[in-house]
């Protein structure tokens, strides 16, 4: 009796034990946004966990096979990050440029440089961080915004990622 009990107990685990592997994991981006007092240069850093990049390659390049490997879904997935994220220093759209892209296994990371005046590090900053909440409902990016020694998060969910947020200048 206690070796069937034994034998029934282990078959479960076995069964069971691919649960956690197969759970849900959250969608999300965590941006990283540097504005350099002295010299005015920006920049902007996406991760992306490459789980959450694939199947909405499906949505963003539906010509292109939803796959990193794909060159098409990669040009899709660049236009893409550009229209659904922007920044405001002062009133004025940064103009971003794609200075580096990594197509890990397990994340998607995009670097861009822009540049404002080295007066403006201190000037108000809206940010609009829309990635992948159009095909995700339970989207959560995460922007942290580093400046003159000072980071600041912004947190934009689901259906009011496309709305912007902004932090106030900081004061002398």
């Amino acid at each position: 009796m206690i070796a069937r009990a034994a034998v029934i107990i282990a078959a479960l685990g076995l069964l069971l034990a691919p649960l956690p592997a197969a759970a849900h994991r959250g969608h999300g981006v965590l941006s990283v946004v540097e504005i350099d007092a002295g010299t005015g240069g920006v920049s902007v850093s996406h991760r992306i966990p490459a789980h959450d990049v694939e199947p909405a390659l499906a949505q963003i390049a539906p010509d292109a096979q939803s796959s990193l490997d794909d060159p098409d879904a990669v040009e899709a997935l660049k236009i893409y990050m550009l229209r659904t994220f922007s920044l405001r220093v002062n009133g004025s759209v940064v103009d971003l440029t794609l200075r580096d892209l990594t197509l890990g296994a397990d994340e998607v990371r995009f670097e861009y440089v822009g540049q404002v005046s080295p007066a403006d590090a201190r000037a108000a900053i809206e940010v609009r961080a829309a990635m992948f909440a159009d095909i995700h409902r339970d989207e959560v990016n995460q922007v942290n915004i580093r400046r003159l020694g000072v980071t600041r998060t912004l947190v934009f969910n689901g259906p009011d990622a496309d709305t912007p947020q902004a932090l106030a200048p900081i004061e002398r």
